[in-house]
């Protein structure tokens, strides 16, 4: 159905795996950034089978195996006391389950790795030092001479492509702040181990710890109640928001408590939403990825909804006869399961946060469900792709 060139709004890990899967479909994009050079930015990653199954499908999983672990479970534990509440099996579990590994990287490994693969793809081309705004339609043609066939979004929460969307869900400060530290391995009290993400829980506040390979180092998310700085969205390290960390945590483990206190390049990233809205116009403008649908991380979904929204779309940009009917059923196809996905993510704050007696009834729970069948719980978000699924 290709005409002209697709343009994509934004180089992050949704704009170029969108890239990929429409070369890998046979149509050309045309990828702008408004960046001068793509840096290595943020911290670490957790891609779950229903994501790396769409980046094995790339043929990128020789890159990816040469950066990440694959840890063999995901634990819940007691902020306090370091008990294990539950466990669910990873590792080889994950592959043989879910028909796909479950990772652990840095989201700089996964951004260089999906650069480089559209580097080498003649179908995609990238511009860089390109802020499109406004009507990205007449913008992308300003650069290319054409007119694309579509401008797919993927220009994150603070999108420039949903501003001039009509109807476009609105972004909202979520009530949680995610600090994101990283731990030297030889700075971790014993109390983290290499072969598994443990997420510690507490009283509004809980702790996410997995391995990051290539710096030889834990990656640290704590989430807690806070408020943003003004209208900043991330910030460095300072006294004043370091000590909301550390009063968030007073009554946690000691070791734990120490390695927060002692965590080199800590920022704070006010979790924001995007509010229910139009995704697409129906013509030639549709978004992907947290343009579309942000959300909090409470079930580490961010990026894999955003690869999964790319698979979908050019799938879609494929087998449909006209572009309209293929916008219509990328949302009808996507927004059930970002729906899910996102009451998974509010049931899991609810859960991990709790205090009182709703803790004691939560740990009850976990200790009553066996691996299996937290396993088995999870099959809708982990399988999502898989062969006879």
């Amino acid at each position: 159905m290709q005409k002209a060139p697709i343009a994509i709004v934004g180089a992050g890990i949704a704009g170029l795996t969108m890239a990929l899967c429409l070369a890998r479909q046979g149509l050309d994009s045309e990828i702008f950034e408004q960046a001068e050079a793509l840096e290595e930015v943020g911290a670490g990653l957790q891609l779950s089978p229903n994501a790396s199954r769409i980046l094995i499908e790339l043929g990128l999983l020789e890159a990816l195996q040469e950066v990440w672990s694959e840890p063999d479970s995901i634990i819940l534990a007691d902020g306090r006391s370091l008990r294990t509440l539950a466990r669910v099996p990873a590792g080889a579990d994950a592959r043989s389950r879910w028909a796909a590994p479950y990772g652990v990287l840095h989201r700089a490994s996964l951004q260089r790795i999906l650069l480089r693969a559209v580097q080498l793809e003649p179908r995609c081309r990238l511009h860089l030092g390109h802020r499109i705004e406004r009507d990205p339609g007449p913008a992308v043609m300003a650069e290319t001479g054409r007119r694309p066939q579509v401008v797919v979004g993927a220009d994150g929460i603070r999108s420039q492509v949903r501003a001039v969307l009509p109807g476009a869900g609105t972004v909202r400060f979520s009530g949680n702040v995610a600090w994101r530290l990283m731990v030297p391995r030889a700075r971790t009290a014993n109390v983290l181990s290499d072969d598994r993400v443990t997420a510690f829980l507490g009283p509004n506040a809980h702790l996410v710890a997995y391995p990051i390979r290539e710096t030889d180092s834990f990656n640290l998310i704590a989430i807690i109640g806070g408020s943003p700085a003004n209208d900043t969205w991330v910030g460095q390290n300072s006294e004043g928001r370091r000590r909301e960390l550390t009063a968030s945590f007073r009554h946690w483990n000691a070791r734990l408590r120490s390695m927060l206190d002692n965590a080199a390049s800590a920022t704070y990233w006010p979790l924001c939403t995007v509010d229910e809205g139009a995704w697409q116009n129906g013509r030639d403008i549709v978004l992907i990825g947290d343009a579309a649908h942000a959300m909090t991380p409470f079930a580490a979904q961010g990026a894999a909804m955003a690869i999964e929204d790319a698979h979908e779309l050019a799938r879609c940009l494929t087998r449909c006869e006209d572009i309209a009917s293929a916008l219509r059923r990328y949302e009808a196809a996507r927004r059930p399961r970002i729906d899910r996905v996102r009451k998974r993510g509010a049931f899991n704050r609810f859960a991990y946060h709790a205090r009182g007696p709703i803790q004691v009834v939560r740990n009850a729970v976990l200790a009553l469900r066996s691996p299996e069948a937290l396993a088995a719980d999870l099959d809708w978000l982990y399988g999502y792709g898989a062969p006879g699924r």
